[in-house]
């Protein structure tokens, strides 16, 4: 029965269960989340290389396989504005967050790491690799298929990809509501919870007002380089944007956000392409979450929120979400490793962004697909432009030959 509950509910139940027992139930009974959850952090951690290896490789693969100067321009503008996206969310982030955190009271300063009960004991998963030799690894192998074009390690790497996505959609997303239940026990036992779901109901506006805002921007720009009506797009869009709440997942949504892209105008043979390879390469509502979300996390652990250190993450976090599976929460999983390496998160901190990014994935997902239209509006007249300029340099070379 829980099963037909879908993910997000059945977070929300996990995030209430874990909240009454943390505040009704002896610490020996909280205890016993907390030992799930080392052994379950240890087993994320350990699948984390594996997610980047298994997912970042085939994807760059793909794009290798494409061909012609519309991949590139695609890929380069699809980056761009997942690069707009989350350096917009930094900003906004470290503007605003601050007051917020402030008027809510200083968490940093509670030290509430010191609070959390341990664990009756916890099992040893060391990685096979650290994160960034996964990162390496997965450009390496994916540049190097796409280089030889050879049709062998491609297929093992795709197999190697389907059991990640079945260690994901068996393993991980079930155990997910445990995981969180525990978390949000121990932190109710703590006595920090209230706060920080304080902060993060907060959060969650700004996070929603962030999307629409990017949605706003890319269509604006779309419509000035197109010369189509910004707000008809718009309308157009919609369709789209209630499917991709629904569903959770950009890959379900591409045949309704096909028809969109044909209600604004967009040829078949862009919209056909643009939008499928969008869905996997262009994340800017997911960027902004994770951004967003985790400079709140950082400010609530008194940790240093710098453009510098953010700048990085911003940029790595637009690679390492290429091809990230087709389940809800997707994006989220393929960013736990640099969350680990280049945030410094803890376990506790990893599930709490879990669980922060599943609660407004639908609206993440619908920014995505949004903004998938508003670059097949772009490519596509980027392509109509380029199809003059051919014919014209045909008609051009046939005068001079007549002559």
């Amino acid at each position: 029965m829980l099963k037909r509950l879908g993910l997000l509910p059945r977070l929300i139940i996990a995030i209430i269960c874990g909240i009454v027992i943390g505040r009704f139930f002896p610490g020996w009974f909280v205890r016993i989340f907390a030992t799930f959850n080392s052994i379950f952090g240890n087993f994320l951690s350990f699948v984390i290389p594996l997610i980047i290896v298994g997912f970042v490789a085939p994807g760059i693969a793909d794009l290798g396989k494409g061909a012609g100067k519309l991949l590139g321009i695609t890929t380069a503008i699809a980056y761009g504005s997942t690069l707009i996206a989350g350096f917009f969310a930094f900003f906004v982030g470290t503007t605003i967050l601050p007051g917020i955190i402030n008027v809510s009271g200083n968490i940093a300063a509670s030290n509430p790491e010191e609070k959390l009960l341990k664990p009756f004991f916890t099992i040893s998963m060391p990685p096979i690799m650290d994160v960034m030799a996964a990162i390496i690894i997965a450009f390496i192998i994916g540049i190097g298929i796409s280089a030889i074009k050879e049709k062998t390690l491609y297929n093992v790497m795709s197999e190697f990809q389907k059991i990640i996505d079945m260690v994901i959609k068996g393993i991980i997303i079930p155990l997910l509501p445990f995981h969180i239940a525990g978390i949000f026990a121990n932190m109710t036992y703590a006595g920090e919870v209230a706060r920080i779901l304080s902060v993060f109901g907060q959060v969650f506006v700004i996070v929603i007002a962030c999307h629409i805002i990017i949605i706003l921007f890319q269509f604006a720009v779309a419509s000035l380089y197109s010369g189509k009506s910004m707000i008809q797009c718009l309308k157009n869009q919609i369709p789209g944007y209630v499917t991709a709440l629904g569903t959770q997942s950009s890959a379900a949504t591409i045949p309704v956000n096909v028809q969109c892209a044909e209600r604004n105008g967009v040829s078949k043979a862009i919209r056909e392409f643009v939008v499928p390879l969008c869905a996997t390469i262009h994340l800017s509502g997911s960027t902004i979450t994770l951004t967003m979300c985790s400079i709140a996390v950082m400010m609530l652990n008194g940790m240093p929120v710098t453009l510098s250190g953010m700048a990085g993450f911003i940029f790595m976090l637009g690679i390492t979400m290429v091809a990230a599976p087709g389940v809800p929460g997707g994006a989220v999983m393929a960013a736990l490793g640099i969350l680990q390496s280049m945030l410094g998160f803890n376990e506790a901190q990893l599930a709490l962004m879990i669980a922060l990014y599943l609660t407004q994935d639908s609206f993440g997902t619908a920014c995505n697909v949004s903004g998938d239209n508003a670059i097949a509006l772009i490519v596509d007249k980027i392509a109509s432009r380029m199809k003059s300029e051919k014919e014209e340099r045909l008609y051009s070379g046939v005068g001079l030959e007549n002559e």
